[in-house]
Parts: C-alpha cells; sequence; structure tokens
C-alpha cells in the first residue's frame, strides 16, 4: 500500500471535510442534472417504453420536445411501404380542464365547511373540490400495438378499452382529488378512472392516458391533414438503425426517422441545451468548484502541516522534494476517489427521497462520467495549491 493511501486511511479524520465538500459539490451538480432530465423523461416515458423500434418525426424536428414534430398524413403510406415495417401509428394528443366529481359524504362536508365559513368562523377551505389543467395521451388498446407501453398488462389495456375509460399515474391522484373507480369531468365530459399507472411521474403536468376511441367519442381526435409523430414497429428490432437509414434515405427531406434510443438521447440532450437550465447548471458547476476548491484545499493544507514533520523525516532519509510532491498528489487524488463516492451515494439518498415525493430523476452517464473527473480535478488542483507547504518541511526543524 502506497503511503499516500495509508495516510488517508489511518487518519480519516483530518480529511473528511475534504472528502464532505467534494461530495456536496457533485451532489449540487447532480441533484440539478437528475431533476432537469428526469422532467424531460416524465414527458416522454409513454413513448421511451412503447413498442415502437423507430419514430419519425417532422424534417426540422432536433428533438420530440425541440422543433416542428408533425407530419402530413400522406406520409404513413410511405413509411409503410417499407417491406420490414409491421406498424404504424401517429401519436395523438390533447389537454384540456380536469375536475374530480365529489361523492355525496364529500358534498356533505362541503357544505358543511361553506356554512361554517358564511358564519364568521373560518375562510372557506376549498375542500376536496379539484380543478387542474392535464395533458392526454393516447394509445391504441390493442395488446402488442406499437403505442402501448411495454409495462401496460392486458388488464389495463382492456380496462382502457371501455368508452370513456382514463389512466392516471399514482403521483397524480392525490393532486387531481381522485381514486381508482371515480368518475370526473374532462373538459366538461365525464370520464372514469379505470387505471392507475406506476412510474408516469409528471411534475409539471398531470398526465391522463386514454385509447384513441375514447378521444374520439370526447371530440378530441386529430382528423386533420396532419398528424404528430410516428411510431413505428419493424419485424426484426435489431435493425432499427438500418431501417431508419433506409427510411431517412426514402424520404428525400420529408421526414428524419430516429431510432427510439436516438430519440431518447436527443430528448435528454434538449432539456440541458435549454438556455435557462445551461445557464442554472453552469451557475452551480462553477459554485461547486469554489466551494470545493477552497474547503479542500484548506482541509489538505492543515492536514499537510499537521504531519509536516512526518514529512521532515522523510526528507531526513534521502526522500527528494518531488517526492514529498508525488504523496501530496496522490493522496489529493484518493482524496478525490472517496468524494465521488460519497457523491454517489448522497445522490442515491437524494433520488429515493425524490421518487418517494414523485419527482423523477434521471442521471446521463456521461454527464455523470463528467461529474466524476470534476471531483477528482477539484481535488488535485486543491492538492497543487498545498504543495507550498512542503517548504517547511525542514530535516533541521527535528532538533528542536
Amino acid at each position: 500500500m502506497s503511503l499516500a493511501l495509508s495516510t488517508l486511511l489511518y487518519e480519516w479524520r483530518r480529511y473528511m471535510a475534504a472528502v464532505v465538500a467534494l461530495a456536496f459539490s457533485g451532489l449540487l451538480v447532480l441533484a440539478q442534472v437528475g431533476m432537469f432530465v428526469g422532467i424531460g423523461k416524465g414527458f416522454t416515458a409513454q413513448i421511451d417504453r412503447a413498442r415502437a423500434d423507430v419514430m419519425v418525426l417532422g424534417p426540422g424536428a432536433k428533438a420530440l420536445i425541440s422543433g416542428p414534430s408533425g407530419l402530413p398524413r400522406r406520409v404513413i403510406p410511405l413509411v409503410y411501404s417499407h417491406p420490414e415495417v409491421l406498424q404504424v401509428a401517429p401519436l395523438d394528443n390533447s389537454g384540456g380542464r380536469f375536475q374530480n366529481i365529489l361523492s355525496p359524504e364529500q358534498q356533505a362536508k362541503e357544505e358543511a365547511r361553506a356554512k361554517k365559513a358564511g358564519k364568521g368562523k373560518g375562510p372557506p377551505t376549498g375542500g376536496g373540490r379539484k380543478s387542474e389543467f392535464v395533458n392526454v395521451t393516447v394509445i391504441d388498446a390493442i395488446p402488442g400495438y406499437v403505442t402501448v407501453p411495454t409495462d401496460y398488462t392486458p388488464a389495463m389495456i382492456e380496462a382502457l378499452r371501455r368508452p370513456y375509460a382514463v389512466a392516471v399515474d399514482e403521483t397524480a391522484l392525490k393532486r387531481l382529488g381522485v381514486k381508482k373507480g371515480d368518475k370526473a369531468l374532462y373538459n366538461g365530459k365525464t370520464v372514469y378512472i379505470a387505471v392507475v399507472t406506476h412510474g408516469y411521474p409528471n411534475i409539471i403536468q398531470a398526465t391522463l392516458v386514454m385509447s384513441r376511441d375514447t378521444l374520439r367519442m370526447l371530440g378530441e381526435a386529430d382528423t386533420g391533414q396532419r398528424v404528430g409523430p410516428l411510431m413505428v414497429k419493424i419485424s426484426d428490432p435489431s435493425r432499427a438503425e438500418i431501417v431508419a437509414a433506409q427510411l431517412n434515405k426514402k424520404a428525400d427531406g420529408k421526414f428524419r426517422a430516429w431510432t427510439r434510443q436516438e430519440l431518447a438521447d436527443a430528448n435528454s440532450s434538449a432539456m440541458l441545451d435549454d438556455q435557462i437550465i445551461g445557464i442554472m447548471l453552469g451557475f452551480s458547476a462553477f459554485l461547486g468548484l469554489l466551494i470545493g476548491v477552497a474547503i479542500t484545499w484548506q482541509t489538505l493544507r492543515g492536514a499537510i502541516m499537521a504531519n509536516i514533520k512526518e514529512f521532515a523525516s522523510l526528507r531526513a532519509l534521502g526522500v527528494s522534494m518531488g517526492d514529498l510532491r508525488n504523496i501530496v498528489m496522490e493522496l489529493s487524488f484518493w482524496v478525490g476517489i472517496v468524494g465521488v463516492l460519497a457523491a454517489g451515494v448522497l445522490t442515491w439518498l437524494v433520488t429515493l427521497l425524490a421518487s418517494a415525493g414523485g419527482v423523477p430523476m434521471y442521471f446521463p452517464p456521461t454527464l455523470v462520467i463528467v461529474v466524476a473527473i470534476f471531483l477528482i480535478v477539484i481535488a488535485m488542483l486543491s492538492g497543487f495549491l498545498s504543495l507550498g507547504i512542503l517548504k517547511n518541511s525542514q530535516p533541521a526543524d527535528l532538533l528542536r
């Protein structure tokens, strides 16, 4: 075991402040990255888990949430003409006002609160009455169809085949004031909660999922000349990249075909490329750099000063100043490694808390690696700034 690593292991208390500073610097950046990308994943969860192997968007789209993604309806037969394409379906969506319907018991409580408020005994609380604007996404309620997410069971699909049946994620139930089996109003028409999904949180806006037939019965089906992005299922999913390239060649600029993974990566990048989000992440990284360097530098400096006699003894034994500097830099490296591990543990704990609160978080592997390297660089920079203290390790000081 190297001298630097053994020093860190046996005198870990001296370096704990540096490790904690690095851990919280990493958490500061990772938590924001995870939250912003997770919000984007909440918007696209149904697409990411669908059975589509290829997605077809408009020619100017850079991602599902960036650029025009709509297409002329005449593109559908052109995509179908590829011999490996099995299913093509447009991604239909809508939105409107959602209101819960109170049960007789809840209505009685509401009337009692209103009477109490009318007598001046307190302001009206609003009780269980909820009104929210919601997004609507559509599936074709057919087992195995291209628009159906892979985690939808046959029972869930069968429930959504019923007229006016909708699905709501478990994280939105309290927000909308409903539970499974309840009736509610969507744009003034009665729907009922037939399915409760798991793993589709959306902290920006609650989302309803319904069948294409239900959307048509609500009078909101898209029957115009343009349709939303196309979801395409092919006979051999392993050939998705090849089929996408062939469709792009056939498109002649009329549309662009993406593999599902390619589009998911583009959606994540689009969230991080947003100007406001980029500024916030840049400021967090800069703040993490300042805090990490300042605390880690002072901690390493203090630890080296506390061991200055040991360094002087090494010099008396003939160890060169260059070797002592290498020991300090190696020690800084190991502090950085431990800081990365601590940041990972803290981020995992924050992710658990966020999941319990219905906040989605997602960490792109590339950005996690970048943050890890960022923390190690902070530690190494702090070690470099601490090298000057080694000049005090004079062998003559041992005689005092």
